[in-house]
């Protein structure tokens, strides 16, 4: 039996903006019982993985592996995105985790991502855009990549700005959990859950 969630928070961000690390806060936060983290590209990665022979382990980390097939994914992703805008989030929430209370959607990229969760989960989805400076994503490995971050895959929610919360994650953990504390707040309260 598929529980219906009760809080869906999607997060958008740049690469090496610390969205796994703010998932993963979040995760800790409510409990691994309660919430679970979701992510857009597993499926992508896992479907790729299998029609070109991959590992799909390997593209799932930070490692220079996925770097080398990220431009070719990327666009194998809009191909599948072209035929059918919500093909990954249907797979992605479909897994054994979506039976959790709590969604964290870790790596929404286009607005057609965000329309999903607003369209079938108004009440419940909580958006939110992770920052960092660029010099602090330089200093957790970010290089640009023509064809990578200037592509529809990293620029897609540039424009939006109906975000919920915008999360500024710098390096200060001090701020940082002073920004995810009205986040921490929002889904306590639309979902009426206690911290364990």
């Amino acid at each position: 039996m598929v529980i219906s969630p009760r809080a869906i928070v999607v997060f958008s961000g740049k690469r090496k903006s610390g969205k796994d690390f703010i998932a993963d806060l979040l995760q800790e936060k409510f409990s691994t019982e309660l919430c679970t983290v979701l992510r857009l590209s597993g499926p992508i990665k896992s479907q790729y993985a299998k029609e070109n022979g991959l590992d799909h382990q390997r593209l799932l980390d930070s490692s220079e592996y996925k770097e080398t097939y990220r431009e070719d994914m990327i666009q194998w992703g809009e191909e599948k995105r072209n035929e059918n805008s919500e093909y990954f989030c249907v797979l992605a929430t479909s897994g054994t985790d979506s039976d959790k209370e709590i969604w964290v959607i870790s790596d929404a990229r286009r607005k057609t991502d965000i329309e999903y969760f607003l369209k079938y989960y108004p009440q419940k989805t909580i958006t939110v855009r992770i920052e960092a400076t660029i010099a602090v994503r330089k200093a957790r490995g970010f290089v640009f990549k023509k064809g990578v971050d200037d592509a529809e895959s990293e620029c897609g929610l540039d424009s939006y700005s109906a975000w919920d919360h915008i999360i500024n994650n710098n390096g200060d953990s001090v701020q940082l959990e002073q920004e995810l504390n009205p986040l921490i707040n929002d889904i306590k309260k639309l979902q009426q859950l206690q911290l364990s």
